[in-house]
């Protein structure tokens, strides 16, 4: 096992994707969001994606040389098509403007259409809250999950993610979870590994549990809490398809696939300024405390501790030098 240190991976990771195509400023906002991953020890959202994103580059399914561009078709609503290219530059291209027009109007829509896989959608929720702003953020994804009691794909894993700013540039409170019981990236590494999952973690491709990831994969994810995470998951997939202009999950094909048409997902963000409520820092000061009243209990996302170094197995390290490695 590696001990990388977080400045090792940002700068690794940038290197891998100049080498595979991207300009500058996509390389080093996609290494910054994989390094934020592995330092909370999101795995599934670090340098396991980095192999892929590669591989996409070179393929051209995700356009790493394009410039995004941002529109504000209303005051208070704004567009930025990421032209088939990464969600992390995108976002970043229309973050200011939707953080102005929501300290203008109290609250603002962000919605960023045409992008690639965003992974961690708490990643840019937490940006809007370290501004000062309440974010809640969507999202669709390729489609293996069911309607309860169907086996039909219709929607993705559509995370949903949420933070709250604490009034002096932290975090009050953050969650960024799947619609469904868990994300897909955990069945994949249980496949990788050689390992079952839970039996309520998904069904094969008649509708039946299983633990057997492999047929969890052939057949679909189960929603959180049944048809109410359902409902959730299809509230992503109307505001991130229907109003970013991104595709329907159904029509995505699977996200870490070499080849083939992009992404073309959608991301929708809100932006909203606490400002507006005289009393909302002694509300959420007040409800801070009775959360964590108990011994042990804790607000969501309270309490996380950044590593530096980090461990890294080292057939992943060694995969990522050799990533950032120019040929010949």
């Amino acid at each position: 096992m590696a001990q990388v240190s977080l400045e090792q991976i940002q700068r690794t990771v940038q290197g891998a994707l100049l080498t595979h195509g991207a300009d500058a400023f996509a390389a080093a906002e996609v290494a910054r969001a994989v390094t934020a991953a592995e330092a909370v020890g999101n795995k599934i959202c670090g340098l396991y994606y980095v192999e892929s994103y590669c591989l996409q580059l070179t393929s051209g399914r995700v356009k790493g040389d394009v410039t995004p561009t941002v529109s504000t078709p209303r005051g208070a609503a704004v567009h930025v098509d990421a032209h088939f290219g990464f969600a992390q530059p995108a976002f970043a291209y229309g973050l200011p403007v939707a953080l102005d027009a929501a300290r203008q109007s109290g609250i603002a829509s962000l919605a960023v259409g045409h992008a690639h896989t965003c992974t961690s959608l708490g990643y840019f929720t937490e940006q809007i809250a370290r501004a000062g702003f309440i974010g809640v953020g969507f999202t669709n994804a390729s489609p293996i999950v069911a309607a309860p009691g169907g086996k039909t794909r219709v929607i993705g894993t559509n995370p949903i993610a949420f933070s709250v700013p604490d009034g002096a540039g932290g975090i009050a409170m953050q969650f960024d979870q799947s619609t469904t019981t868990v994300a897909l990236g955990k069945i994949t590494m249980a496949k990788a590994a050689g390992e079952t999952i839970p039996e309520a973690w998904a069904v094969d491709a008649d509708g039946k549990p299983t633990t057997d990831p492999a047929a969890a994969i052939a057949g679909s994810l189960v929603s959180m809490g049944g048809y109410k995470g359902w409902g959730f998951g299809l509230m992503a997939e109307v505001l991130a398809a229907g109003l970013a202009g991104g595709t329907l999950s159904r029509d995505v094909k699977p996200l870490k696939a070499p080849d083939g048409a992009p992404h073309d997902l959608g991301q929708y963000y809100i932006v909203i300024d606490p400002s507006t409520a005289p009393d909302f820092q002694a509300k959420l000061t007040a409800l801070s405390a009775a959360a964590s009243a108990d011994e042990g209990a804790r607000m969501p996302g309270q309490n996380k501790a950044l590593m530096d170094p980090v461990d890294v197995p080292d057939a992943v390290w060694d995969q990522m030098l050799a990533l950032a490695t120019p040929a010949g």
